[in-house]
């Protein structure tokens, strides 16, 4: 009886390695969209940060020169509030944390902290590395730095609180560029490509890929640059918002259960 009850055991030790061993090497399911609504967005802005509050859209832009927080109006693309930064910088990532909205620079080691009403600059901080896309959940700030590694981060000090590496099986995915939190999942665009990452939070591997192929056609592109970057997301009505750098429009997408290109 007792070895039996070895045998077994051993037999479900060997099926959750198989197991595991598997979804070490499987690739993460691509998914697709379909296009609900289209609202208009400024060739100008280059996105490097985009987040929807309180029915506005919110986008920090990139470019030495040109960088800029916007607040603009989706239905009309206005621009509301607008708090340019200094020359000297590239900006990047922003979010929104209570009264506050901070936004960081891509070589410059500097971010600042704005009062999210006005835009007026609060104060600024420091830190290593380069500054790409940011996010949050209810706790704590995400970021990322153009590898494949997520920091979370205390919002007040923003020093970092732990990490995850993202993979896809047992490929690490690189590149990783603007981010989202969506439902207790990470989004995040991948720099130069056309696929949004679904990324598990705890640790770090890809749910799935949102494959946006075919959203903004080739001719409607200002160079090789404009590409797929920025999302937005509205909790209160589950709407998914994506937008590219100096793309022509935000795109309201309904993710499809696979990988489809009617619709739009």
């Amino acid at each position: 009886m007792f070895r039996q009850l070895a045998a077994a055991a051993r037999s479900l030790l060997l099926v959750a390695w198989l197991a595991q061993a598997v979804g070490a090497w499987a690739a993460a399911p691509v998914l697709g969209y379909k296009v609900v609504a289209k609202y208009p967005h400024s060739t100008q802005n280059y996105t490097e940060g985009f987040f929807y509050l309180n029915g506005s859209f919110y986008e920090g832009t990139g470019l030495e020169g040109h960088s800029a927080v916007l607040v603009t109006q989706p239905e009309t693309g206005k621009v509301v509030q607008r708090q340019e930064i200094a020359p000297n910088y590239f900006g990047e990532g922003i979010v929104d944390w209570g009264p506050n909205l901070l936004e960081w620079t891509w070589q410059s080691h500097t971010g600042f902290v704005y009062d999210r009403f006005s835009l007026r600059k609060l104060r600024e901080f420091t830190y290593t590395g380069e500054g790409w896309g940011m996010t949050r959940n209810a706790t704590q700030l995400i970021t990322s730095d153009g590898t494949a590694t997520l920091r979370f981060r205390d919002p007040e000090t923003f020093r970092k609180v732990r990490q995850i590496v993202v993979h896809d099986g047992a490929r690490e995915i690189g590149q990783l560029n603007e981010l989202e939190w969506v439902k207790g999942e990470i989004y995040a665009n991948v720099w130069h490509s056309d696929r949004i990452a679904r990324i598990s939070p705890k640790d770090g591997h890809v749910i799935a890929w949102i494959d946006c192929a075919g959203l903004l056609p080739e001719d409607e592109k200002v160079n090789a640059e404009s590409v797929l970057n920025g999302i937005a997301y509205d909790a209160e009505h589950d709407r998914l918002f994506v937008t590219g750098k100096q793309w022509p429009a935000v795109f309201e997408i309904r993710v499809l259960p696979e990988a489809k290109r009617n619709g739009h």
